[in-house]
């Protein structure tokens, strides 16, 4: 598989008149994962959607190999780069199997109509989610965690080399998150696909993530390893919530043990009582 470069240059973006994002540089680290947390509305999603070419830059550029993706010719683009959006819809009464298809779209053409590689594409995408006893369902009819996973399904069955995911454990319980971020994982490590997503999670982040981004304000404050971005000081900048970092004892990785209001001054109250 080819590795691509994708890198954001100074980046400011939004919606009509208002900028949710200002002057963002980022170099995407190829062949790994990268995480992007923040508190909310701090422009995880708008970066994405960037990214993708859904939105257009007030100023800057996104570079895919050095060449501005609005550049790019749309089918071209989405045989490299694909986006799995933050609640997408699925169109009334479609199946799971006809979803997921969907994701083929970028291979067909007036002259170029679906081949086996497409039905193997479609069927390994179905497997890697255990979807594939959902096929014949409608979409509408499934719980919000099948649902997720056969959105997961149509993504990978478009077999990009970058491949951009908002917030993909939403809907899950804890087991499905680690199940999808193993998934993930597996496709980067066998195929060498750039992964870049949205979590709400900073744990699952620092445990899954090669290179993480935290944002706050419509900015980067800080990138880097999972280790040197998830401290006690970065997360009281970026959420406004003061906590402790530990190792975790299966990963190595820092997990974030958030402190509540009342025990600070439980804490507060013990230092000051000691002799």
């Amino acid at each position: 598989m080819i590795v691509h470069s994708l890198t954001v240059s100074q980046l400011s973006a939004g919606y009509g008149e208002i900028e949710i994002l200002h002057g963002l540089d980022l170099v995407v680290p190829p062949g790994k994962i990268t995480v992007i947390v923040g508190a909310n509305a701090c422009g995880k999603s708008t970066l994405l959607r960037a990214m993708s070419r859904l939105l257009f830059p007030h100023r800057g550029h996104v570079l895919l190999d050095g060449k501005s993706i609005h550049r790019i010719p749309p089918r071209e683009l989405a045989r490299t780069l694909g986006l799995l959006p933050q609640s997408p819809i699925a169109p009334e009464g479609i199946t799971v199997a006809d979803l997921v298809s969907r994701g083929r779209h970028p291979y067909q053409s007036l002259f170029s109509r679906w081949k086996p590689e497409d039905d193997e594409a479609v069927s390994a995408a179905l497997d890697a989610t255990k979807t594939s006893n959902l096929a014949e369902r409608p979409v509408d009819e499934l719980s919000g965690g099948q649902r997720q996973r056969v959105w997961i399904a149509m993504a990978l069955a478009q077999q990009t080399e970058v491949l951009l995911l908002d917030e993909p454990t939403t809907f899950l319980d804890i087991s499905h998150q680690v199940e999808v971020l193993d998934l993930l994982t597996d496709l980067n490590h066998s195929r060498g696909t750039t992964v870049i997503m949205v979590l709400h999670d900073l744990n699952l982040a620092a445990r899954y993530a090669d290179y993480l981004v935290a944002m706050a304000d419509g900015r980067i404050h800080v990138s880097g390893a999972p280790e040197n971005v998830l401290t006690e000081e970065n997360v009281r900048r970026v959420f406004g919530l003061e906590s402790r970092i530990i190792p975790d004892p299966t990963s190595g990785r820092p997990i974030m043990l958030p402190i509540s209001r009342h025990r600070m001054v439980m804490e507060q109250d013990f230092k000051e009582s000691r002799p």
